[in-house]
């Protein structure tokens, strides 16, 4: 009788894993692959969730061309902007815990700031709504600019440039991009909890959710299964550009992960597990502006608030030091699709192959032409 039963359990156990690993619909190697070479892409790690549980999770090409090594599905990648979500969930929890006010001035955690910001709210800094300008822009970045992406600042100093450019609106005005805000909010995670934003990730975030390959990014560190980032240039690949080690720390998206731990997010945003549900509902309700209307691009804190053919849409994108990567959860449909490229987000277009991606795995979510 033990046998039977012993054997029954094993083939439940069988079935499930089964159920689990249901192969992908017809057309969806073949189109990711066809992606992969008409936009020159090195390496793609795809992922796909229903309902939190891993649908597909598999690479295609290489991860690093000079050693002929292929993408799978725990090859490392940088996150670019997608890791705002993670830190802006962070900063929800500290406002859950009374540690941070949303409708507070930032100045509170920047006591030396000029006066034009004490109107900034730590809403607005999540929402790109603050007016504060960009660190990033070809401007300050260009030779003999302010910001020098090889010279390694401390975190105050850094915050310290931030201060001394002035703002380009006033808060709430308009919706505007910015990665400084990011910036600063892994400045005032530091200030509030006396940790820096990366290790409070992986002990409120990361540990808790097992995902034990994401971390802060660091190129001197051994990193099992890291892909390496490239760039073209004139048609011809190149590795990515050198950037000093603080610029890989940031907040405004310097993160590694893999598609199994995405898995292990995706998963934990259909619960209670780090936030409660009003303050999700908040990240994902497009931020309104000064006169009460919504910011034409849908954006919430660290999300983008879209439809697609009647199907809510939350997704963000990002790039990095020849990475780029998009996160589509179509949340109604409890699908979501995860594609990150080691090719620069000039020249890859991962948004694209997410959303047909989707559209491959039900029809109704295939973007209209």
């Amino acid at each position: 009788m033990k046998i039977i039963r012993l054997g029954s359990l094993l083939l439940l156990v069988l079935a499930a894993s089964l159920a689990a690993a249901q192969p992908a619909p017809r057309g969806v190697d073949q189109y990711v692959q066809s992606e992969l070479t008409r936009q020159h892409i090195p390496g793609i790690a795809l992922g796909v969730y229903r309902d939190g549980k891993i649908v597909t999770a598999k690479g295609y090409g290489l991860a690093n061309v000079e050693l002929n090594v292929p993408v799978k599905a725990e090859t490392i990648f940088q996150s670019g902007s997608i890791g705002k979500q993670f830190a802006a969930t962070a900063v929800m929890m500290l406002v859950e815990q009374g540690k941070i006010d949303l409708d507070g001035s930032i100045t509170r955690y920047f006591p030396d700031a000029p006066a034009t910001w004490q109107n900034i709210k730590v809403r607005n800094l999540l929402s790109h709504t603050s007016g504060l300008a960009e660190y990033e822009s070809d401007e300050k970045t260009k030779p003999g600019g302010p910001v020098n992406m090889r010279t390694d600042y401390t975190e105050e100093q850094f915050v310290k440039m931030i201060e001394s450019f002035p703002p380009e609106f006033a808060p709430g005005e308009k919706w505007v991009y910015t990665n400084s805000n990011y910036v600063l909010l892994g400045a005032i995670i530091r200030e509030v909890t006396g940790k820096f934003y990366g290790d409070y990730l992986q002990e409120r975030i990361f540990k808790p959710l097992g995902m034990t390959s994401t971390r802060v990014i660091s190129e001197e560190d051994i990193v099992p299964n890291r892909a390496a980032g490239y760039r073209l240039v004139n048609g011809e690949l190149k590795n990515q550009e050198w950037v000093a080690p603080l610029f890989n720390t940031t907040a405004d998206g310097a993160l590694y992960f893999n598609v199994l731990d995405l898995s292990k997010w995706d998963a934990a945003l259909y619960t209670e597990k780090l936030i409660r549900k009003s303050s999700l509902d908040q990240m994902w309700t497009p931020a309104k502006l000064n006169n009460g209307k919504v910011n034409a691009d849908g954006y919430g804190f660290a999300w983008f608030v879209h439809s697609i053919n009647g199907h809510r849409l939350i997704e963000h994108g990002g790039s990095w030091q020849g990475f780029h990567g998009h996160i589509a959860r179509y949340v109604d449909d409890k699908l979501t699709v995860v594609v990150l490229t080691n090719l620069d987000s000039s020249h890859s277009d991962a948004a694209l192959i997410a959303h047909h991606v989707a559209g491959l795995y039900q029809p109704a979510l295939m973007p209209r032409q």
